[in-house]
């Protein structure tokens, strides 16, 4: 048996010593500028997530759900919610503490499995803030019930994810590059399609195995775990690093509401 959990903490921990993109904390200036209620985070590639989406911060209960990375929740924490980051990652949830210990504000983190959110009481967030992540977990639909479950009634999910469309193509490692040409169903799992030599150089390079979920799982598993799905928008990589995106996003962000059950 393989754990998922395990391999893609250490890959995450390997990333943040390559400097993956998401792993950068937010500088001083940015800090300082949503401090003055200057802000913007994002949940896919490159589309910031409108401010209509978020409620009022000021002493809001927001849950940063495997967004560790010194990125979301220091900026909301900032901008006045009090904020929980919960990831798989200790090296990622590192720099969410650098940057609350460098500008002097409370942050709390938290080493967990984004499918298992135990340590939480019902009903105790606001707002929950889930960048795609989802991908490095098999199974799905009890993160969306986890997240339904911490919700108090008329809390948010702000969750961005991969169009499963994405894992139709193979990646290639050595060239840090999808080739376009289908090869893979959906649901898609990199345990099952890749060859042991494959998943080898994954652990070799510290990289993480993903799981392409079906729109169904996506978004029915929103819906079905006692969230209202409200709005949504498409985003895509810039077409330089990523070919996919030269003919469709393939990334969704979504905004649902826990409503009463």
């Amino acid at each position: 048996m393989v754990d998922v959990r395990d391999l893609n903490r250490d890959a995450w921990n390997a990333q943040v010593a390559k400097e993956n993109r998401w792993t950068i904390p937010v500088s001083p200036q940015e800090i300082e500028a949503a401090r003055r209620g200057e802000w913007e985070i994002l949940l896919t590639p490159t589309r910031p997530v409108p401010r209509s989406w978020f409620p009022e911060l000021e002493g809001a209960r927001v849950l940063c759900l495997a967004s560790g990375g010194g990125q979301q929740g220091p900026i909301l924490a900032a901008a006045g919610a009090r904020v929980t980051v919960f990831d798989n990652s200790p090296q990622q949830l590192a720099q969410d503490r650098l940057v609350a210990e460098r500008e002097g504000f409370d942050l709390e983190t938290i080493e967990g499995d984004m499918a298992d959110l135990g340590v939480f009481k019902d009903g105790v967030f606001d707002l929950i803030v889930h960048p795609v992540s989802n991908c490095f977990v098999p199974n799905l639909r009890p993160v969306w019930s986890e997240c339904s479950r911490v919700l108090g009634v008329g809390g948010e999910l702000l969750a961005g994810f991969c169009n499963p469309l994405r894992y139709l193509f193979p990646y290639d490692l050595e060239r840090d590059s999808f080739l376009l040409s289908v090869a893979h169903p959906i649901p898609y799992s990199d345990l099952e399609s890749l060859t042991e030599e494959q998943k080898a150089q994954y652990v070799e390079k510290g990289e993480p195995f993903e799981f392409g979920h079906t729109l169904s799982d996506q978004i029915a598993g929103q819906l079905h775990a006692g969230l209202a799905l409200i709005d949504l928008y498409e985003d895509a990589c810039p077409p330089e690093d990523d070919p996919i995106s030269k003919f469709i996003p393939s990334f969704i962000a979504t905004r649902a509401r826990k409503e009463v059950r």
